[in-house]
């Protein structure tokens, strides 16, 4: 554990003594221990199969594949038996990342805290005998009760691990965490309850272990989503980091104006899948830059009529790039879109007002802010002030004046804090005309 900083080392410590001593067998509690075996050989069994590739190898662990059986236990026995059936599985489990010896200790200490926790809760509110008549609804309070403590353990211990071992900052450590945990969780917390009320019945065990395939398919299920996600994201990563190293002076400036259009996006309203593909629209509004050539993307100086006219074809060049990209959607006409004015006189088409799609007028306004407000070879930036001020005097002509305002909604709320996209005045990079008048930039 030399790699491991001396506190978290006794944050590791005092938690894996705290799951000790929920081991403890209590004395006049009857414990049926072919229970506690099948159960925790169960949840070990299970812990393996995330070994085999086709069964869901590269699933995402966060999400709790197998807390079923671990919350059906928490249901079913005493909460000294109870934690147990964690430990033979996380200290079992496949580990990544080195010492894998102390993350197995501390993933069974923190499982077994867990469902200790969940266990005491689900006992003291008569969890058992709801169980085993069943009686519903009254069963759900002390089953919702047991998960909430579950999912409020498991976060206080993963947001100290976080502040002592990865150095997140105290303040972000644990924000967030509950939330994202809780709706997963709860959906375990009822296949558990599934569980133990079959286990009760005069149906049995093995009755009980049939809750465990659909749970597993819809996890399987859930990991094809998230290769898929994760390919899209090297796509798109890839196509950035080839405009980056042609036209190396807006280096950045594709993941700002990303963000810029996600927070315009959200702040109208739009759900989260569109969120994500005006995310997408802005990261990737320039890769038609890699048909342009780059004498004329680094060229030193001001740019002729005849030059301009082919760096003006970016947009047809991007379009035509993504154009099989089904996961993009309507990004694709952002790309093509995003240079058009609203008054008739942008490019590639001329189009006006409500004849640009409204994701191009998003990432029109992310653009030209992100290009103010950094630092370019023939300007310095802009203040943040200035450049809002700049698109709000546009607004109308040449921007959509909802999406400038919601900018500057966004702005308000969240700030910004662009950086710098060139390395000084040496930088070399086309230049726009000196005696051009300075107005709002469509991007570069």
């Amino acid at each position: 554990m030399g790699s491991v900083p001396a506190w978290a080392r006794v944050y590791v410590a005092c938690v894996v003594a705290g799951a000790l001593v929920c081991l403890t067998p209590v004395p006049d509690v009857h414990v049926p221990w072919w229970a506690v075996g099948l159960l925790a050989a169960l949840y070990a069994g299970c812990e393996q199969l995330a070994r085999c590739r086709l069964l869901g190898r590269h699933a995402p662990r966060a999400m709790g594949t197998f807390f079923p059986v671990l919350l059906a236990g928490a249901f079913l026995l005493p909460p000294t038996a109870a934690a147990l059936v964690a430990v033979p599985g996380a200290l079992l489990a496949r580990v990544e990342q080195r010492p894998r010896g102390p993350r197995r200790v501390w993933r069974a200490a923190r499982l077994g805290l867990a469902v200790w926790a969940a266990s005491r809760v689900h006992w003291a509110l008569a969890g058992r005998d709801a169980v085993d008549r069943p009686d519903f609804p009254d069963a759900l309070v002390p089953v919702g009760a047991a998960v909430l403590v579950f999912c409020a353990v498991l976060t206080a211990l993963d947001g100290g691990i976080l502040a002592l071992a990865e150095r997140v900052p105290v303040r972000n450590a644990w924000r967030g965490l509950f939330l994202r945990s809780l709706a997963p969780v709860a959906v375990h917390g009822l296949a558990g309850l599934m569980m133990a009320v079959l286990w009760r019945s005069h149906y049995g065990p093995v009755a009980a272990l049939l809750v465990l395939l659909p749970m597993h398919v819809s996890c399987w299920v859930f990991e094809q989503y998230h290769r898929e996600r994760a390919a899209h994201q090297a796509t798109i990563r890839a196509l950035v980091q080839a405009v980056d190293i042609k036209d190396g002076y807006t280096r950045g400036h594709s993941e700002r104006v990303g963000q810029a259009s996600m927070m315009i996006a959200c702040e109208l309203g739009m759900d989260d899948a569109r969120v994500e593909v005006l995310r997408f629209a802005g990261i990737l509004h320039d890769v038609g830059k890699l048909g342009v050539p780059t004498r004329l993307l680094r060229k030193n100086g001001s740019l002729t009529p005849e030059e301009r006219r082919v760096i003006e074809l970016h947009p047809e060049y991007g379009h035509e790039m993504v154009r099989g990209i089904g996961f993009l959607g309507e990004a694709r006409s952002a790309i093509l879109h995003h240079h058009e004015r609203l008054d008739g006189s942008g490019y590639p088409y001329g189009l006006a007002g409500t004849q640009i799609p409204e994701c191009a007028r998003v990432v029109a306004v992310a653009d030209a802010f992100d290009a103010m407000t950094s630092t370019r070879c023939y300007r310095r930036a802009r203040p943040v002030a200035d450049a809002l001020e700049e698109l709000e005097r546009c607004a109308g002509t040449q921007f959509d004046p909802e999406m400038v305002e919601a900018l500057v909604r966004a702005l308000g709320r969240h700030g910004w804090r662009p950086e710098v996209t060139a390395d000084g005045d040496d930088q070399r990079g086309n230049v726009p005309p000196q005696s051009e008048p300075l107005r709002a930039e469509a991007g570069s």
